[in-house]
């Protein structure tokens, strides 16, 4: 099937050359799911070569918005490029699902005028999969050879935040969506092959002042401990906070893991790495 998982945006609020909002793409045979769309989302896929018809399935982690400024973006686009089957969307209850439900309200004007001018039908409602966000690994769906479970995760103060861990045909992938380090992302990769987890170098942060990003995100030593426990082959980072500019912030991000005793295969994701779901190596950068 050869599975992959790519990283379609691997920054934060803060716009940052080079790296788009977070978002993650999994492809397994002709299935494509998209986890997030934050800013620049369609511009990373259309560089992938993948159109958004392609996209079958959205899963989104919270509310926040540099997850979702991207998602009308998807919508729209893939509707303008032929998209005519309805959109799984994936969403935790509560305010990520009212979002979900309401993504497209501010749009109407432009559907209309679009429908009349070049007679196209109207856009395929989305197909809203709302669930509560559950404490223990949790099946929330499944197609062919992919299953998509969910586990809510420690973002407080958002509400109802979780990662997905998608099981395919080439092995298991989890997405850590925003969150501290936890053991309920733990649970959730207990023999996945792949763990896609943002990553926060929290005493970089902090000597900025930002003790509030630092609060709710996940300290890289401390990531670093918990991937080894999990056993996952390759831990991949995303959502890089502070922004690493030079290489050599990028090897603090790598250090910061090994600190915390993770020996798997590390990867300090830049947008468009693509690595295996079975593999232990990035096949591209």
């Amino acid at each position: 099937m050869d599975a992959t998982v790519t990283l379609t945006g691997t920054g934060t609020p803060l716009p940052v050359p080079g790296r788009a909002g977070p978002g993650t793409l999994l492809r397994c045979g002709e299935w494509a799911g998209q986890v997030d769309a934050g800013r620049g989302t369609v511009l990373r896929l259309a560089e992938l070569g993948v159109r958004c018809p392609q996209i079958g399935l959205l899963a989104l982690t919270h509310y926040h918005s540099d997850h979702l400024v991207g998602v009308a973006d998807l919508v729209l686009t893939r509707w303008v490029q032929g998209g005519n089957d309805p959109l799984v969307v994936l969403a935790p209850k509560g305010p990520t699902s009212r979002f979900a439900h309401r993504v497209l309200d501010i749009w109407a004007d432009d559907i209309e005028v679009r429908q009349l001018h070049a007679r196209r039908p109207a856009p395929p409602p989305l197909d809203i999969r709302s669930f509560d966000a559950p404490a223990e690994p949790t099946v929330v769906w499944r197609s062919g050879d992919v299953e998509i479970s969910a586990i809510a995760v420690r973002h407080e103060p958002v509400e109802a935040a979780v990662a997905y861990r998608f099981d395919m045909a080439d092995g298991a992938v989890v997405v850590s969506g925003d969150t501290r380090v936890c053991p309920e992302v733990e649970r959730l990769a207990a023999g996945a092959q792949v763990l896609v987890h943002e990553a926060c170098r929290s005493e970089a942060v902090r000597a900025r002042g930002k003790d509030y990003i630092a609060a709710y995100h996940a300290d890289t030593v401390h990531l670093g401990t918990m991937a080894e426990r999990t056993g996952v082959a390759t831990l991949v980072l995303t959502h890089l906070e502070p922004a690493p500019l030079t290489e050599h912030d990028v090897n603090a991000f790598a250090e910061d893991v090994r600190r915390g005793g993770f020996t798997g295969n590390l990867i300090v994701g830049e947008d468009l790495t693509t690595v295996p779901a079975a593999a232990e190596t990035a096949l591209s950068t």
